[in-house]
């Protein structure tokens, strides 16, 4: 309780630093960041009390600048060590998602963990929405997808002294464990792959890049491995739309309506690649004797067409279990690189 009989946010001051060196912000710096008491911080983030309009925004302000997140459970259950796992995801309708948390859900309930799950939408202000939501929890760790974060979401993850583990992803720093593979990489080795088989008029089909920065970066990894070999994309199509089976369909139809003379196309995945595929069926289009088709994640649907689908396959399930076990067992920050696997497929 502070000195007008409020209950007050744990100062938390005496949280020791984790494996990361990083302390956590707490109370008492946003307090001295503010110049007011912490009694009156806490007054002000429980809108409780007495405290003007002026100290009000001195606060929050402060809040802002560090990035500091209230602990919800202080006074309550701050004495017990949390075995709470926070997991960030940008999508449940794609099943790269489920896979991950599979592996990520399994490694924590070995290791008497649980975890709570919050989803995105590819929405990076929701991030941060939903990071500071779980980190006022003051969970054991987090699990975010990706490198890219918006500048509250970085300040919140690094000032709250939390664990961090970055998924899907190595292109690029990371703020503590970083679990997942090239998505340059792998787009180059895609384009190489195809420009080795004598394909020359390569198309490719995408979503959003802006609000998916991995399928972005697969995208400049494609135009580089096609500019290795003195080629460039012979035309594109994006949607709009997030990635669905029917948005790579309408989206091959339109382009091959432009580009008539394709002889392959790319897809930012392989849902989009299925899309492509039942285009092909339904208009007579051969596969791969007039239009080769490659896809991105190596999904179950794409190895169980009628002509298995060549793919660049992904280690989903060994990332979340590999960022669940880094995140119990603690240890320093580090990168784990857990490659990708090109599969030929019958499709191009």
């Amino acid at each position: 309780m502070d000195e007008g009989g409020n209950e007050a946010f744990a100062a938390d001051d005496e949280v020791p630093r984790d494996g990361t060196g990083r302390r956590p912000i707490t109370l008492a710096d946003v307090a001295r960041e503010a110049r007011v008491g912490e009694s009156t911080v806490s007054r002000v983030l429980r809108s409780h009390g007495s405290f003007s309009e002026t100290t009000r925004a001195r606060v929050e302000a402060a809040v802002a600048r560090l990035g500091y997140v209230p602990n919800r459970i202080a006074g309550t259950l701050a004495s017990t060590g949390s075995r709470l796992i926070g997991i960030v995801i940008p999508s449940l309708t794609n099943i790269v998602f489920p896979d991950l948390l599979r592996g990520a859900t399994a490694a924590l309930e070995q290791e008497g963990f649980q975890s709570v799950i919050a989803v995105t939408d590819y929405d990076q202000d929701r991030e941060e929405a939903v990071v500071g939501s779980l980190l006022s929890w003051r969970p054991a760790g987090l699990i975010v997808t990706g490198l890219e974060h918006n500048p509250g979401t970085r300040r919140r993850l690094v000032a709250s002294g939390v664990r961090v583990a970055e998924l899907l992803d190595i292109d690029g720093p990371g703020l503590d464990i970083v679990v997942g593979y090239s998505n340059r990489a792998a787009g180059e080795a895609s384009a190489r792959h195809l420009a080795g088989r004598g394909y020359r008029r390569i198309g490719y089909i995408g979503h959003d890049l802006t609000r998916d920065k991995r399928a972005a970066k697969r995208y400049a990894g494609f135009r580089e491995g096609l500019a290795q070999v003195g080629l460039a994309p012979a035309g594109e199509e994006r949607v709009a739309s997030p990635s669905s089976v029917e948005a790579g369909r309408h989206g091959l139809e339109a382009l091959l309506a432009r580009v008539p003379d394709l002889d392959a196309a790319y897809f930012s995945n392989d849902d989009m690649a299925l899309g492509g595929y039942f285009h092909c069926l339904a208009h007579g289009i051969t596969v791969p004797g007039r239009l080769a088709l490659f896809g991105y994640n190596g999904l179950d649907v794409g190895r169980l067409m009628p002509q298995p689908l060549a793919t660049i396959r992904t280690p989903r399930v060994e990332a979340g279990a590999t960022a669940a076990r880094l995140l119990c067992t603690g240890g320093p920050a580090t990168v784990v690189d857990l490659g990708f696997e090109l599969i030929e497929g019958a499709t191009a």
